[in-house]
């Protein structure tokens, strides 16, 4: 039996996973993400202006996923010292992702040819997660 893979679970500043989860399925191409909001849970007191910000999602990614919520509770510091890298297939797909998640964020290393790859760049997208996108074609 394989090891378990590791799942990255995010939060969300401000109500914004659905944004988020929403912007992430069209730039990659994925499935509409799955949501729990605060609404459906069967107890508990929650403030009306939070019954639907999100309590779960689930976003599938090719063979892996990532989880996320809304910082329900407040509190939460935004996210500093991870990354999510994302290969891509090839440099131009590589270019239109980090395009697409850099749009209203904050470009921290543009994506252009290394020396060890075609295309890689890191980046902080709007929602305060941090990117690294590559790709896996050969240089």
């Amino acid at each position: 039996m394989p090891p378990p893979s590791p799942i990255p679970y995010l939060t969300f500043q401000n109500g914004t996973c659905e944004e988020a989860f929403t912007a992430y399925a069209r730039i990659f191409g994925a499935a509409p993400p799955m949501f729990m909001r605060v609404s459906d849970t069967p107890e508990g007191e929650w403030p009306e202006d939070k019954m639907g910000w999100i309590m779960h999602g689930h976003l599938t990614l090719g063979e892996s996923a990532i989880y996320g919520s809304d910082d329900i509770e407040g509190g939460t510091p935004p996210m500093q010292g991870v990354s999510i890298m994302m290969e891509l297939p090839t440099a131009a797909e590589g270019k239109t992702v980090y395009d697409a998640l850099a749009e209203g964020g904050e470009i921290r290393m543009a994506y252009e040819p290394t020396f060890w790859s075609p295309g890689f760049g890191t980046l902080t997208d709007r929602w305060g997660i941090r990117w690294m996108i590559s790709t896996t074609e050969e240089p």
